[in-house]
């Protein structure tokens, strides 16, 4: 096996045309042979560079409007022969071929078509690429011999191996070069198999076959723990808001636990339209408010449970203003905080402290969109479900208890049931004038959460509201709560235990509601 190959031939056929011209005039600068399809060969003859093209390389025509050009033994025969075998040598000599040691391809924007809501399914299958792949596959596979090119910002790179090397490619370069051209293969074929999967009505909605493309968007420190690897990757075709897209303006490269804790605060944050602002820890809210203002919401979250607050992560989900700024900037040892936007004045206090990592995501604004996959990976396997997006109004609320719930105690309800939803199971929340007061969270009994969460409150559990992500098998956890002065509580029921439940809510003249819905999350 050869380490070099000199190049002498190239194939270039190109959909994304960044950097093409450059590329193919310093290639015809070195002596090489250029050949060109449709689009591709009408640039680069625009430009000055000298083409042959494909139908002229292989004696046949293109047909079938195009969708027929590099399908043709002279092509592949050129990529595919193995300079090292007398028998592929003497069959490209009696049938005339000539060799290829350059393809330069990248596909149709099938992906690109697919995002535009105009796109019609005749143009989304008309960008289905066939000959693209076709080459690409058969380049990489003939690596030994073969140079393939899949992505423009790698054009650099191939021209200064060719300067380095006298012309010449070196066998690490192609076989990464390889790597990446299957790997971009593999996504382009699981985009069109998703297109295809989507709305499929196999079991409740899933592919039998579940394909799932991550691109690598950076390298971490480190994991969980400084003696762990980790690295970020992000899911193809994803459109909906993701860290992955948010925009860092101040502070350290953020953690495995930072961009853990962020995706658990950006879930919160999707959820309400109202000003809102939580403060999380560990994946888990330790204080969350809506308020008339987002100073407002912000300062009630943190007033929740400031001891908790140090070292947290901060969400708000408006745009923060100087008002809202200074008090998060007054915030002792903040870890991140994201928010849509900023404005000026505001990212100017807040990069005062240089350590502390600001993100902004616009998609925050618009709210979470309906439909949502959730993955959740396990040992050799990922489990798949639909999001937990339910909504839970006024309307669906079922009074269980002699005394209905007040307007005011409504409203505090539906708010916990919203936090509860993003706080780890056992859950139990107390909420009071559109603010958490006391969380009790990740226990392994539903009591000892209550006993948490009324701990916390304090003295501000009195006229709380409660809301617990699963129903009470036993009346305990209510009694700890009206104990404590709570006057009001929401849980799914469908309990044995329900009427005992229900008995204790009476005793104490407190309200409680029935939603149906569980909202575990493990």
């Amino acid at each position: 096996m050869a380490d070099s190959v000199n190049i002498k031939r190239a194939l270039i056929s190109v959909s994304d045309k960044t950097g093409i011209e450059k590329l193919a005039k310093s290639l015809e600068e070195m002596g090489v042979e250029i050949i060109s399809t449709g689009g591709t060969l009408k640039v680069l003859k625009k430009a000055g560079v000298h083409v042959i093209s494909v139908s002229t390389f292989t004696g046949a025509p293109e047909i079938l409007g195009g969708r027929v050009k590099t399908l043709h033994p002279r092509v592949h025969a050129g990529i595919l022969y193995r300079r090292d075998n007398e028998g592929d040598i003497e069959q490209m000599r009696q049938t005339d071929c000539r060799g290829i040691d350059l393809v330069v391809v990248n596909l149709y924007p099938f992906q690109q078509t697919v995002a535009k809501k105009e796109s019609t399914d005749s143009e989304i299958i008309e960008n289905i690429d066939i000959g693209g792949p076709s080459m690409i596959r058969a380049a990489a596979k003939n690596h030994e011999s073969v140079t393939v090119i899949t992505d423009p910002s790698d054009y650099d790179t191939l021209l200064g191996q060719l300067r380095d090397n006298d012309g010449n490619t070196t066998l690490a370069f192609r076989r990464e070069c390889a790597r990446k051209a299957f790997a971009m293969t593999s996504e382009y074929d699981t985009a069109i198999a998703s297109y295809f999967t989507a709305g499929k009505p196999e079991q409740g909605g899933f592919p039998q076959i579940l394909n799932l493309n991550f691109v690598q968007k950076s390298g971490l420190r480190y994991g969980e723990n400084p003696h762990q690897q980790a690295s970020l990757y992000k899911l193809s075709g994803f459109k909906n808001a993701s860290l992955l897209d948010a925009e860092q303006h101040a502070g350290k490269e953020l953690s495995f636990n930072n961009y853990y804790d962020l995706d658990a605060c950006l879930e919160m944050l999707l959820d309400f339209a109202e000003p809102f602002a939580c403060v999380l820890k560990h994946a888990n809210p330790c204080g969350a408010a809506i308020g008339k203002t987002l100073a407002e919401a912000y300062q009630k979250a943190y007033d929740s449970d400031p001891l908790s607050a140090y070292g947290s992560i901060i969400g708000l989900n408006k745009r923060v203003d100087i008002d809202c700024a200074q008090i998060l900037h007054e915030t002792p040892f903040v870890e991140c905080i994201l928010a849509p936007s900023f404005s000026d004045e505001a990212m100017t206090l807040l990069q005062k402290k240089k350590n502390r990592r600001i993100l902004t995501l616009e998609a925050i604004a618009a709210g979470r969109p309906s439909g949502e996959t959730a993955y959740r990976y396990i040992r050799g396997g990922v489990l798949v479900q639909s999001a937990d997006d339910r909504v839970t109004d006024k309307a669906e609320l079922q009074v269980v208890t002699k005394r209905p719930p007040t307007q005011k105690e409504i409203t505090d309800l539906l708010f916990g049931w919203k936090v509860v939803k993003h706080t780890k199971s056992n859950a139990i929340v107390l909420a009071k004038d559109g603010a958490t007061v006391g969380i009790g969270m990740g226990q392994t009994s539903r009591v000892d959460s209550g006993f948490m969460a009324v701990k916390r409150a304090g003295e501000r559990a009195k006229g709380a509201v409660m809301a617990s992500d699963a129903f009470f098998p036993m009346p305990d956890g209510v009694e700890v709560a009206t104990d404590a002065g709570v006057t009001a509580i929401i849980q799914p029921g469908g309990s044995k235990g329900d009427e005992q439940a229900i008995e204790a809510a009476d005793r104490a003249n407190a309200a409680m509601v029935f939603t149906g819905v569980r909202h575990f999350k493990h």
